[in-house]
């Protein structure tokens, strides 16, 4: 074995032992309760001898959520003067200089305000976790990059703040926090999640009967499948069985190379494994002939791919089949993803000997194809 990898090895092993741990609270939408549970949580800490320590919470000026303050300790905000306001943020430094056990952060997908050290809250989080200190925080399932699209699906609202699944994946714990619909509705027309002037608007937009069932349906199964993932995770650590290893082929075309992204980064957190985005550059898409807006669009897939934890793969070839064979065998990869084809009639006979051709590589070298709708 080589002694530096070994000596690696060993280090990121210390390095893991030294991180603090990560709870996450998960809600199907805002008024479920989650900052209401960490509180009390937080509150279970504390009289058990537990040094923990409010980072930063969000009441939403909730009566029964401001009163569980009480009796805890805080640490002050950072404020910052923004377009003329002063407003607040969390602070990390004081939370990495006060070093308490546990930190009760909330808001996870948050974005900072312009000038703060790192752009989100989730960035702070995991700082902060390096640092040595325990986290317990809170999101909604509509933030979760990866489940973006099924979210606008279901509310017709694209959600602009969200976090990387491999945040998600990096928590010691997940815990769902589940009402039923009905009484989710009820705690909204008793103004416990917004203020009397908002909450006609929110019933017949996002607070539907259906929005919440289908949302609530989303929550469920992504902590039941975060906590399979880990159970497989040690299994096959014990097991020494053979990792999964996803490869994303993607074009220039945005939308169908967004829907491959994401759907492959559920699928490799699903499995806990590693996975890459291929895009292969064919002469008619070389540097001086690809369109403007097609390199845009490449861009901003690479940027969202890595937040998603993938290792991004840019190649030159004409053929584009033989390529992605040759990346499978160099990386060993075990599954490759690709989207479903919009092509018209002639399009499809043209393409079909490039289609069979890769078929019939990854048929005999026993690996996976999955072909994303």
């Amino acid at each position: 074995m080589d002694e530096r990898k070994s000596a690696q090895d060993f280090l990121n092993l210390i390095k893991k032992s030294r991180r603090g741990k990560f709870k996450i609270y998960i809600g199907m939408s805002a008024g479920v309760g989650k900052t209401y549970r960490m509180l009390q949580e937080a509150h279970s800490l504390f009289s058990n001898g537990i040094d923990v320590k409010i980072g930063y919470i969000e009441t939403h000026n909730r009566k029964e959520t401001q009163a569980l303050l009480d009796g805890l300790p805080v640490i002050p905000r950072r404020k910052l003067f923004y377009k003329g306001k002063e407003l607040e943020e969390l602070d990390i430094q004081a939370v990495i200089n006060l070093r308490p056990e546990v930190v009760i952060i909330d808001e996870l997908a948050h974005t900072n305000i312009e000038g703060s050290k790192n752009e989100k809250r989730w960035q702070d989080v995991l700082e902060i976790l390096e640092s040595g200190i325990n986290v317990i925080s809170a999101v909604n399932i509509q933030h979760i990059e990866s489940l973006n699209d099924d979210v606008k699906n279901i509310t017709n609202i694209e959600v602009k703040e969200r976090i990387p699944d491999s945040v998600l994946s990096q928590a010691d714990e997940v815990v769902n926090i589940d009402l039923t619909a009905e009484e989710l509705i009820d705690r909204l027309r008793a103004g416990k999640i917004y203020d009397q002037s908002k909450i006609n608007a929110a019933l017949n937009n996002f607070f539907t009967n259906e929005n919440i069932l289908q949302l609530r349906e989303l929550a469920l199964k992504e902590v039941a499948s975060q906590v399979q993932r880990k159970v497989e995770t040690e299994v096959s650590q014990i097991k020494n069985i053979r990792k999964e290893k996803f490869l994303a082929c993607i074009s220039s075309n945005e939308k169908t190379a967004k829907n491959v992204i994401r759907k492959t980064a559920r699928l490799a957190n699903y499995y806990n494994s590693q996975w890459y985005l291929l895009y292969v550059q064919t002469p008619r898409e070389s540097a001086d002939k690809i369109a403007l807006d097609k390199q845009r669009y490449l861009i901003n897939n690479f940027k969202l791919a890595t937040e998603l934890g993938a290792e991004i793969i840019k190649v030159e070839g004409a053929n584009v089949a033989q390529t992605i064979m040759e990346q499978c065998e160099e990386r060993k990869i075990t599954t490759v993803c690709i989207g479903k084809p919009h092509l018209n009639l002639w399009k499809i006979i043209m393409a079909t000997d490039t289609f069979n051709t890769l078929l019939n590589r990854l048929s005999k070298e026993n690996l996976d194809l999955v072909i994303l709708s």
